[in-house]
């Protein structure tokens, strides 16, 4: 019985070291489909969404066309005496949690875990990517880059409570329910993947960090298929209130809460949290034409800088913003007159608003006017670490059907603004005969920024 089984794992092992041998000449070999520049072209495969505008892509895409907010009073004594008293939550008709997942898999995760993997099974199923555990070949090619901008404050608060009880009422579950990296982990688990497993926490540059990492790795060889994006679900008393002390959330709207995310618009006074998440299936563009998939846009580049600046507040002068464009244009190959519109990070704060529009008109000087720009929080509030993937799946929307994404409760610019194509309260038809090329942009707090140039997929 023992030689049986030395002998077993023998082979195992030498079939894990041939297909590793395998991996890297496939890698060398699919040398001859990079692009000019000599790397991979990598395209997007599927996608998925819980979110407060809807909890499948259609739907959520169909919310932001529409010109609907979807934000809501808070509802509690716990929010009746602070200072913001509004947020985007998940509908709880459209996902319960409960429904979804057993008692014992709960127990062993945080909601914004849970929000990932209905949305990674919604994106996974789009791009008919679930091979068996068996096809080590496949699991070993796809990986898993999904981030969390923040934890779940609660879950710390509660826990705190019951150690003050005993040391046996603190859950074992309790370390890996607060680790950003878990969604990547729980993903990479449930499905067997086994490429790279790496987590991002960028603050409300998250997302986008992740689907900009995860487009470098199969560029770079790393992997062929990966599952990427962000989730967030830390919308509790507790955050509202340490938020609101940075005097970074609305206050004026509690009695009006649809139209208190305000990106642009002269009247906005803070962000508005939100909750939920999107993941993408990015792919090697041979490797999904050879399976015949459905392919929905093109990443074309990725951008990245630091303000160096301030811990909450962008660089006054838009230097960090401006860096992170152009370097993702480069990236791209492509120049600013190629960029029809871009989806702005605008969370409907005076400062940040104001500087990311500065920003754009610096770079893209004579081509200012003839770029859109938009912002969808007015619609789903700022989702934090979740926010630049959720955005980015309705710039591959947009850029797949051609129709541009409004800002909700934009009514009216202040004159250091002015001098945009603002796409306003309505959704406006992308304009052109060229290939629609858009910009993504994220930034986030400790001077974080990132930018994706995502384009319409074409041979």
């Amino acid at each position: 019985m023992a030689s049986h089984s030395y002998s077993y794992c023998f082979q195992r092992v030498r079939k894990s070291l041939f297909l590793l041998l395998r991996s890297r000449d496939h890698i060398l070999s699919n040398a001859k489909y990079s692009t000019n520049s000599g790397r991979r072209r990598v395209v997007v495969t599927g996608l998925g969404v819980v979110s407060p505008v809807g909890c499948n892509v259609e739907t959520a895409w169909q919310t932001i066309l529409s010109g609907q907010s979807k934000i809501s009073r808070l509802v509690g004594e716990q929010y009746d005496k602070l200072p913001c008293r509004v947020a985007a939550t998940i509908d709880t008709n459209h996902i319960d949690l409960e429904k979804c997942f057993s008692k014992t898999e709960l127990k062993t995760m945080a909601r914004a875990t849970a929000f990932a993997l209905i949305a990674a099974k919604e994106s996974l199923t789009m791009a008919a990517w679930t091979p068996p555990i068996d096809d080590e070949e496949s699991c070993q090619r796809t990986g898993v880059a999904i981030g969390m901008g923040m934890v779940d404050l609660m879950d710390i608060c509660e826990t705190n409570e019951a150690l003050k009880k005993g040391y046996n009422r603190v859950s074992p579950f309790f370390v890996p329910r607060i680790l950003p990296n878990m969604p990547a982990g729980q993903l990479s688990i449930r499905y067997g993947f086994r490429g790279p497993n790496h987590a991002v926490s960028t603050a409300c540059a998250t997302g986008a960090h992740a689907i900009g990492d995860a487009f470098r790795f199969i560029q770079h060889g790393d992997a062929d298929v990966m599952v990427c994006g962000g989730a967030e679900a830390c919308i509790s008393p507790l955050a509202i209130a340490g938020f609101c002390r940075l005097r970074a959330l609305s206050t004026a709207f509690n009695d009006e809460p649809m139209a208190s995310s305000r990106p642009f618009d002269e009247r906005r006074d803070g962000f508005v949290m939100g909750e939920g998440s999107a993941i993408f299936v990015l792919e090697e563009l041979e490797h999904a034409k050879r399976r015949g998939a459905q392919i929905y846009a093109e990443i074309l580049g990725y951008g990245l800088s630091g303000d160096a600046s301030h811990l909450t507040a962008p660089r006054e002068d838009g230097t960090g913003a401006l860096l992170a464009m152009r370097r993702a244009i480069a990236d791209a190959g492509q120049t600013v007159a190629d960029i029809g519109y871009i989806n702005a990070h605008a969370t409907s704060t005076p400062i940040g608003d104001a500087i990311e529009a500065r920003s754009i008109r610096t770079l893209f000087g004579d081509h200012t006017e003839s770029v859109a720009v938009s912002s969808t929080k007015g619609a789903h509030g700022h989702l934090l670490g979740a926010a630049g993937n959720l955005e980015a799946l309705f710039v591959v929307m947009a850029c797949r059907q051609g129709v541009l994404p409004p800002t909700v409760n934009l009514q009216k610019v202040t004159d250091d603004m002015a001098g945009l194509h603002y796409v306003a309260n309505r959704s406006e038809p992308w304009e052109g005969n060229r290939r629609r090329i858009a910009l993504k942009n994220s930034f986030g707090f400790g001077g974080t920024n990132a930018c994706l140039c995502i384009g319409e997929y074409g041979e």
